[in-house]
């Protein structure tokens, strides 16, 4: 039997400075730097700040995972990297270290695909078995993808504008409730009266599994106003009642726009029907709640890796990065940092293109 192949994971594409070892389906490492103290004070990461703490601490993190996983480096048997999409110095960052380690070692590199990363978790988690259905939903992607290989993609949604994740947070910042804004909101939900307020559920009246959430965050923005006319500004219930309110059309959006995908999914007849969650939005015990309920009822397996490998790590960036090297794929020292790279290039760009290329 041929012994599994371990990987370094090095991933840097926000404001999680990130390395991790990974032996086949075993984490024996995984280490996570946040910058979330460095961006407090602006409401929202900023880039420069960003890529400056990658660029400080990612030769520590790798060393930490190293030791961790009591390795030594040139053990190894390649170096995984996240090459986009991202801010694009944070990337950059990354992928000059891996760069390095690979040109002192001969190492073979490997440029991974960040959402890649989030897309085969449930490989590494759950050796889910192609095809599987996911839903990516983050700080700053939200997509369906019918999962059918390590480098097959099929994007069958998401959104054409914010995100889940950015729209908890900025939320957040226009109630005065703390970042990131995704647990703040929560927990003022919890407290909260779903219908004092009502609010749109975009695009519940349109066909297909895409989605918007700019509007959404608009409608509490006049919401809030209204009550600080009224008031004179918001009281805790307040911010809990409209926490809420919010929190609710998320969670009714998501869902319907999950059966739909489920709907398309299940049409394909999969041998084990299989639906998985990543990225920080995927912590929410509401929406977590709904799906599964909704899985259920559809006889369909629900998968949700544990919070710290559905969040930004880089134990999936190794992962994806071992599946790759399975199947044959090398980078050289070309290997370029990417602020933009679509999973699916075969569907149509759904946040439209620039001179970088599709965003999504």
């Amino acid at each position: 039997m041929t012994a599994p192949l371990t990987l370094l994971g090095i991933e840097s594409s926000c404001d999680d400075t990130a390395a991790a070892v990974v032996r086949g389906t075993q984490v024996l490492s995984s280490v996570v730097y946040g910058q979330t103290g460095l961006h407090a004070a602006f409401g929202g990461v900023v880039p420069e700040i960003a890529a400056r703490a990658h660029a400080e601490k990612l030769d520590h993190c790798v060393e930490q995972a190293l030791h961790e996983a009591d390795l030594p480096l040139l053990a190894l048997d390649g170096i995984a990297v996240t090459a986009g999409p991202g801010l694009i110095g944070g990337v950059l960052s990354g992928v000059m270290c891996a760069k390095g380690l690979s040109a002192a070692t001969g190492l073979p590199l490997i440029g991974v695909n960040h959402l890649a990363g989030h897309a085969l978790t449930p490989r590494l988690t759950d050796q889910l078995p192609y095809p599987y259905l996911m839903l990516l939903v983050s700080g700053g992607h939200c997509q369906f993808l019918i999962v059918e290989g390590h480098d097959r993609f099929r994007r069958i949604g998401g959104t054409i504008d914010d995100a889940p994740g950015e729209a908890f947070d900025k939320v957040a910042r226009l109630l005065g409730l703390p970042q990131p804004g995704g647990p703040s909101v929560e927990k003022a939900a919890l407290t909260g009266d779903t219908k004092r307020f009502t609010f749109p559920r975009p695009l519940l009246n349109q066909p297909g599994c895409d989605m918007s959430f700019s509007g959404l965050k608009t409608a509490i923005l006049r919401a809030r106003d209204a009550v600080v006319a009224e008031k004179g500004g918001l009281t805790a219930q307040d911010q809990s009642d409209l926490s809420a309110g919010f929190q609710a059309a998320v969670t009714d959006v998501l869902a319907e726009k999950t059966r739909r995908a489920l709907e398309i999914y299940l049409a394909l007849n999969p041998q084990t029907p299989s639906f998985a969650i990543a990225g920080g939005v995927a912590a929410n015990g509401s929406i977590r709640d709904r799906l599964t309920a909704l899985c259920a009822a559809l006889d369909t397996d629900f998968v949700a890796p544990p919070l710290r490998l559905c969040t930004d790590n880089a134990a999936m960036i190794a992962f994806a990065g071992l599946e790759q090297m399975a199947a044959g794929a090398r980078d050289d020292l070309t290997l370029s940092a990417r602020p933009r790279w679509p999973l699916d290039n075969r569907a149509a760009p759904m946040l439209g293109s620039g001179k970088k290329g599709a965003k999504a």
